[in-house]
């Protein structure tokens, strides 16, 4: 009769507490979508408008990636097994979502402006976009620590870089305008600012479509986990090899492996958990073992 046993290595790191630099994050930019509207309203600059609301989409974001990171650390409950953790994944999807609403909302603007370059004041572009450059990157600053090892906060690190390029990009335009007096500048610049923004929106839906489809999470192999396994002390298949994404931080694995000499006892369940998480970085593992493959296939 096959022996089956599932181990899970309690959690793996609890994801860093972003809330502080979220709420800053919300305060700065509201505030700055409040200053930068009115004085696109006051001095007729469209371009400064626009920007706007690309900062508002900005803070959205914000909101959503902060609700997630929230509803990531609930308790599992009987419904949700695993709590909420993969909202962190739902919310990088849409914020990629976001990015692209905005790039689209730049990018119709900006044509439109090539067609008809309307006179905008430099002065007051210079100015505004100046002080959007210093709230932006002083609150993309607040996520870079924490943009590499979740991608919640990797999409909340890039919308607000992307919205300082955006910024810088509006500062140039400003000056080459006071300077030429050339109004086709500010829409070439624009397509520059989209440009870059696009570049980074890419990488961001990609990882966060191919979480959301459950996909390995990049950084770790499946072809080197599943040698791992299969290279273990009375092992002689691996086979049903699952790994995938609870949250932006957090992975999960389910294996079967077939051991004909017999169940090999705990301990050695709790050495494959321990170097599951800390040398290929999956936190939740269950191992089931059979002694012979296909002998208990219909329950496992």
């Amino acid at each position: 009769m096959g022996h089956g046993h599932s181990h899970d290595h309690g959690h793996s790191h609890a994801p860093a507490d972003f809330g502080r630099a979220f709420l800053i994050g919300v305060i700065l930019n509201t505030g700055f979508v409040a200053v930068e509207a009115a004085y696109g309203w006051i001095s007729g600059s469209m371009a400064l408008i626009a920007d706007a609301g690309h900062n508002l989409s900005d803070v959205l974001s914000l909101l959503v990636a902060w609700g997630a990171s929230v509803a990531a650390k609930r308790p599992p409950s009987d419904r949700f097994t695993y709590g909420y953790k993969s909202s962190t994944i739902l919310a990088a999807l849409a914020n990629a979502g976001l990015l692209l609403v905005a790039i689209g909302a730049i990018l119709f603007e900006t044509l439109h402006r090539m067609a008809e370059p309307p006179a905008v004041q430099g002065e007051t572009m210079v100015v505004v976009a100046g002080i959007g450059i210093v709230i932006n990157t002083a609150t993309a600053l607040l996520f870079l620590r924490g943009r590499h090892h979740d991608i919640n906060i990797r999409g909340a690190f890039l919308h607000m870089a992307a919205d300082a390029l955006v910024s810088l990009g509006v500062v140039v335009a400003g000056i080459a305008i006071i300077a030429t007096g050339s109004r086709w500048i500010d829409p070439i610049v624009s397509l520059a600012i989209v440009a870059v923004i696009a570049w980074g929106t890419w990488g961001l839906l990609k990882d966060s479509v191919a979480m959301s489809l459950l996909g390995v999470p990049k950084g770790i192999c499946e072809r080197s986990v599943r040698t791992y396994l299969a290279g273990l002390p009375g092992v002689n298949a691996v086979h049903d090899l699952h790994i995938w994404p609870m949250s932006t931080t957090e992975t999960a694995l389910t294996a079967h492996l077939v051991m004909p000499a017999g169940h090999p006892g705990d301990e050695f369940l709790h050495e494959i958990a321990h170097e599951l998480a800390h040398h290929h970085r999956i936190g939740h593992a269950t191992i089931q073992v059979e002694v012979q493959r296909g002998e208990c296939s219909a329950g496992c």
